[in-house]
């Protein structure tokens, strides 16, 4: 062994290695004289060259920490055992030394992987060093090895953690934006600093301020469901054409936001409507968050975009189950009640009300099967939500029977809606010869002092009136089908 102070070299706190890269050099010149002048494309078309020079190696001595480090009894126990220490990928990183030792330099260092006798797989940092006097033969060189296992598995860890949120974030099926509100926390620190004390207030006064912030905001990133959802092609197309994605009303719910910030809610959900490229509306839960770590200036803002579109239709339809009759599409009788209820606190008056009831329903159902009965409630329908619009409603509240609302009108307007009704079911009909329309109508208009549950009734007992003469072949000239007949004597519509 060359002259190394024994006691420091044994004694170091450091995996240490005296190794002789003599017939490694001449390997080299051997090469050289072959006319090789790249040694890295040379070792890298033959591994079995780097072999070869791994094998030139030899071990002279080793420290204590080095027969720690790699759980050797003693030097010959190692010596005899390094195929064991070097194996694997070793031969790979060995080129970037042995480019180092042809190149002429005279210290070195690389990344590797070593084993244990017990093969125990560390990560290894070499750091090599041609001792002085030895430059021409390479016949002492002087070698570290320190274990950066945990310091590696610390690095692979994160880089694995990386590519997983990565892949969270690419692969989620929920739409996600990652964005830069940077600005707009500079914008309203500066209306703080203004003495600004209620924020509200001030953009009502200021509109144009909400204007300014949207248009600070800044995308940084989105994912694939983003791009589907808004019917994008690609990021680029989607960042040129959010103006057609966040429209409309969409000022609000921005201004909302905006005072969630003032307020120090950092984390917060709204639903909003966007719209997709292809012109479509989507309803969307949206979730803000400063992402940790980014409180201090909102540089890194999470957003996530739920796509509740079918959630909002169905909630639509469901509400529309609840206040009307599926087979004739008008109102039911939960809503007709609501509405009574409504204008009898609202003290609206006048108020005219029509209750019908639709003749023959009970015979067609007998006779011709309930589908038949079916079709006669729809065509019914089809007359009434063709006559009654807003603010009048029509509603089924019973199984032949229906009523009309009329918040607002005298009796001479309920006059020329019954008139309409009967025009209608006329022309309808025309079309039906075999099974017409008939039907029994009583009208009330509302009196001072009178509750509505009054005028209702007023209104039901006429038309059982009307109905009493329908059954006994009376009329007024204008039967309950809509067509003129010959009665021998004359009677009027219904009115109590």
């Amino acid at each position: 062994m060359p002259h190394i102070d024994s006691n420091v070299f044994k004694l170091a706190p450091v995996a240490m290695w005296i190794e002789d890269f003599s017939g490694v050099k001449a390997l080299f010149d051997g090469w050289r004289s072959e006319g090789v002048t790249d040694i890295r494309a040379h070792l890298k078309a033959d591994m079995a060259r780097v072999a070869a020079c791994s094998r030139r190696i030899k071990v002279v001595g080793v420290n204590d920490k080095t027969l720690e480090l790699f759980e050797a009894e003693d030097f010959d126990h190692l010596v005899q055992n390094l195929s064991m220490v070097f194996r694997g990928d070793m031969l790979e990183s060995h080129i970037d030394d042995l480019e180092a030792l042809w190149n002429g330099k005279t210290s070195f260092s690389s990344d590797t992987v070593n084993y244990s006798l017990s093969g125990r797989r560390m990560d290894i940092q070499l750091k090599a060093t041609v001792m002085p006097g030895h430059e021409k033969d390479l016949s002492c060189v002087l070698m570290t090895t320190e274990d950066v296992t945990d310091r590696e598995e610390a690095r692979r860890q994160e880089a694995r953690s990386r590519l997983h949120a990565e892949g969270l974030f690419k692969h989620s099926p929920i739409s996600l934006w990652v964005e830069d509100f940077s600005q707009i926390k500079v914008l309203l620190d500066d209306v703080r600093d203004r003495g600004i004390d209620n924020f509200r207030v001030f953009l009502e006064v200021h509109p144009e301020f909400v204007h300014q912030c949207m248009s600070e905001i800044r995308v940084l990133d989105v994912n694939q469901a983003t791009l589907d959802l808004f019917s994008a092609p690609d990021f680029h197309t989607l960042l040129r054409r959010q103006v057609e994605i966040f429209r409309d009303d969409m000022e609000k719910p921005f201004r909302e936001q905006l005072i969630d910030l003032w307020e120090g809610r950092l984390v917060h959900s709204r639903e909003v409507v966007n719209y997709a490229l292809d012109d479509t509306v989507r309803h969307i839960l949206l979730h803000f968050a400063v992402t940790p770590g980014y409180e201090h200036d909102w540089s890194r803002v999470q957003i996530a975009l739920a796509d509740i579109t079918a959630r909002k239709k169905a909630e639509v339809y469901l509400e529309y189950l609840g206040n009307h009759d599926v087979l004739t599409k008008l109102h039911n009788r939960n809503f007709y009640t609501d509405e009574l209820n409504r204008l009898e606190h609202k003290r609206l008056r006048p108020v005219s009300v029509l209750i019908v009831d639709l003749n023959g329903l009970k015979e067609a159902n007998d006779n011709l099967g309930h589908d038949a009965g079916d079709a006669l409630l729809r065509r019914f329908g089809e007359v009434l939500n063709s006559v009654v619009t807003s603010p009048f409603c029509a509603a089924r509240i019973g199984g032949d029977e229906f009523a009309v609302l009329m918040p607002g009108a005298e009796k001479k307007a309920a006059d020329a809606m019954i008139d309409t009704i009967y025009e209608l079911m006329a022309i309808n009909n025309q079309f039906y010869s075999t099974s017409p329309l008939s039907a029994a109508i009583g009208v009330a208009t509302s009196r001072d002092g009178e509750t509505m549950e009054e005028t209702v009734k007023r209104a039901d007992h006429a038309m059982y009136e009307d109905k009493q003469r329908f059954h006994k072949g009376l009329t007024d000239g204008r039967s309950r089908n809509g067509s003129k007949i010959i009665s021998p004597s004359k009677g009027k519509i219904s009115v109590a």
